[in-house]
């Protein structure tokens, strides 16, 4: 028996601090919810969810430009309805104009009105979203993954030699200019119906393109959830393995502890 050396002791108290490091690291776990609470718990998995974790970020980002970029090919496809209500209305009144029945005081006013669809669709061609043209035929690049690889956005411009030869040189003051108003209105028709099947197809490629961004989304975070989130049925059972252990070495301690005081006996 010896005093000086109490090997029982030294064993049970390196024994009670892994037990307890153990619990406090299932304690920060179960806290937290998270598997990895220190890089040292998996160097591997920590590095893997890092870049998981930045790509998932790039995404969100990539889905905000999207969408943005679906709002201004709706707005400018709201404007285009508009345009497509007033060249129809100006065909008609091109037709009007042609009556035999009318007379030159008819069709003054007939192209009254005409006048007020051009200038309004002068209007519509300088509109913007926030800041940007939505109808000076620009193809925009729009960011579609987290890798910064971008769609060409076709644009639409209402300055167009279809347009323009309606907005500058028609009218309906006569039977020969209203002729030659509905060839040039029936020709921007035409072109009209192009560019909002453009929008209607820019629309349509960058919902797939969003829908798939979500898909991916959704794989990344269930891959990074595995690696990073605690599973609170199994760390909960090894929390109380843990809790037993360090309660079971802090009573052997207390009983290593006062092996040496049966020295007290021999020397009594």
């Amino acid at each position: 028996m010896v005093i000086n050396t109490n090997m029982s002791a030294q064993s049970s108290a390196r024994l009670l601090m892994e037990s307890s490091a153990l619990l406090n690291k299932s304690l920060m776990r179960l806290s937290s919810g998270s598997k990895i609470v220190s890089p040292e718990d998996d160097v591997a998995g920590q590095a893997v969810a890092l870049r998981f974790d930045a790509q998932i970020s790039r995404i969100n980002a990539a889905k905000g430009n999207i969408a943005n970029a679906i709002s201004f090919s709706q707005t400018q496809d709201g404007f285009l309805k508009k345009v497509a209500k007033a060249l129809d209305r100006m065909s008609e009144l091109a037709i009007l104009a042609q009556d035999v029945t009318k007379t030159d005081a008819d069709r003054a006013l007939y192209d009254l009105e005409f006048q007020t669809l051009v200038d309004y669709i002068k209007d519509v061609a300088t509109k913007d979203y926030n800041g940007v043209s939505l109808f000076d035929g620009a193809t925009l690049s729009v960011t579609i993954d987290s890798d910064g690889n971008t769609f060409n956005m076709s644009g639409v411009n209402l300055g167009a030699a279809a347009y323009t030869t309606v907005l500058n040189s028609s009218d309906v003051s006569t039977t020969t200019t209203a002729a030659a108003a509905l060839t040039n209105v029936k020709a921007a028709i035409v072109q009209l119906s192009t560019d909002r099947a453009t929008v209607g197809a820019n629309v349509a490629r960058l919902m797939y393109t969003s829908d798939q961004l979500g898909v991916l989304k959704d794989n990344l975070t269930s891959a990074n959830s595995r690696i990073k989130d605690v599973d609170v049925a199994e760390e909960s059972t090894q929390f109380a393995r843990y809790n037993i252990l360090v309660q079971a070495g802090t009573a052997m301690l207390a009983q290593a502890n006062a092996v040496p005081q049966m020295v007290l006996r021999l020397l009594s």
